[in-house]
């Protein structure tokens, strides 16, 4: 376990409660604040108020233990974060855990110097101080949307980095297919190789990366199906090519798809659910959104 480094405190006055049995954050809040609605206290987790263990929290299931100690701040945030390209999900002294949209850059290449969720991100940790910043660690494509995280120093980017695949033990996506699933459930297997602008796919091994993807089909209707997928490794476009290997490419992909066939408008491809243990604090975090409204629109059953 890594040497924990202080946390960032907060700089105004709060209002401290011990945790004396173990519950979801919701639940506590609600049991302290009984005349605050539903809403008011998920107002409060957004606003970043809410601390535990000296630690902003704004995961509303975020499991409590006995002599964990919250506290609510009585004043509003100050670096209180807006963006109609990205949310912020979770946030700590160390990591930063967001949902980007769908057409928005993760981070910015030598011939793309447009806004990033990297420049984005980087614009609001340093209204805390100049030379904060955050760190890379995965990426999602431009027009994939879901579950990300940034380390906020060098050295957890380096431990998330380096133990990816002992850190993170469950990494799901949901899309859109062309075409109805013959099977319920499977697994894609094959090698890929990445030639910048386009990445092959081979069932043997030619020298390229070993990928692994599972999937499962939730739904079928319309000439579409809802397909739920879960990563064993993560390669570049892993998910949009094995589903072309398939035979049913992800509705919206003009590049391993078909360049007429984008009802919604968009790559129908959703990072939903983000599970790992923290870098630092060895905790289980989870993390999932639901799935897009206009996926199950499009896929009625």
């Amino acid at each position: 376990m890594m040497k924990q480094k202080p946390y960032a405190k907060a700089q105004n006055q709060y209002t401290d409660y011990l945790v004396r049995e173990p519950m979801e954050l919701m639940e506590f809040l609600a049991s302290k604040m009984p005349q605050a609605s539903r809403t008011k206290l998920k107002s409060l987790l957004a606003k970043q108020v809410v601390y535990v263990d000296n630690v902003i929290t704004t995961q509303y299931n975020f499991p409590l233990r006995p002599g964990m100690k919250v506290q609510i701040s009585r004043e509003k945030h100050t670096h209180e974060f807006r963006s109609n390209l990205l949310r912020i999900v979770y946030e700590d002294a160390y990591l930063i855990v967001v949902e980007k949209r769908e057409g928005l850059l993760s981070v910015g290449t030598e011939r793309e110097r447009e806004r990033t969720a990297v420049s984005i991100l980087n614009e609001y940790v340093r209204r805390s101080g100049r030379k904060n910043r955050v760190y890379v660690v995965h990426r999602l494509d431009r027009d994939t949307s879901g579950l990300m995280m940034f380390a906020k120093d060098e050295k957890t980017q380096h431990t998330l980095r380096d133990n990816w695949h002992k850190l993170v033990f469950d990494r799901r996506y949901v899309a859109v297919v062309a075409g109805e699933m013959e099977r319920d459930s499977g697994t894609v297997h094959s090698w890929l190789t990445d030639r910048t602008l386009y990445v092959y796919s081979s069932p043997v091994d030619d020298g390229g990366k070993e990928s692994v993807t599972h999937y499962r089909t939730v739904r079928r209707a319309g000439g579409f199906s809802l397909v739920e997928l879960h990563l064993e490794t993560g390669r570049k476009n892993q998910i949009r090519v094995h589903m072309q290997d398939l035979g049913h490419p992800i509705v919206g992909d003009g590049r391993y798809g078909l360049e007429d066939l984008n009802p919604l408008g968009r790559l129908a491809l959703h990072a939903f659910k983000l599970c790992f243990r923290h870098p630092v604090t060895g905790e289980e975090m989870r993390f999932e959104t639901p799935y897009p409204a206009e996926f199950k629109t499009l896929v009625k059953g």
